[in-house]
């Protein structure tokens, strides 16, 4: 099963047809075909963050972006590292 991605428009208007139109959370989940718990966080980070919330299109926020992508950095250097160890171990047998 694939991971659905939706756009932000799409999420502000799943938002305001709970929040304007008075639908209930469930009936707004069924008839988009999200789960609940999903339009409820996009409630919640809507209201608590409106300019930044919701980035859409699977999209990370700037903050978590730059999170992922050093701990990336941080494996990547950890295995030049080992790398590193084991050919100064190596070399250093062979110089015996």
């Amino acid at each position: 099963m694939t991971r659905r991605k939706f756009s932000r428009e799409f999420k502000v208007e799943a938002v305001r047809l709970v929040t304007d139109r008075g639908v209930a959370v469930a009936q707004a989940a069924r008839d988009l075909d999200v789960s609940e718990s999903v339009l409820r966080r996009w409630m919640r980070e809507l209201t608590a963050t409106p300019a930044t919330a919701l980035p859409g299109n699977g999209q990370m926020r700037a903050d978590l972006a730059e999170i992922a992508a050093l701990k990336k950095e941080v494996a990547r250097l950890r295995a030049e590292r080992d790398i590193l160890k084991k050919a100064a171990a190596f070399f250093a047998r062979e110089a015996i």
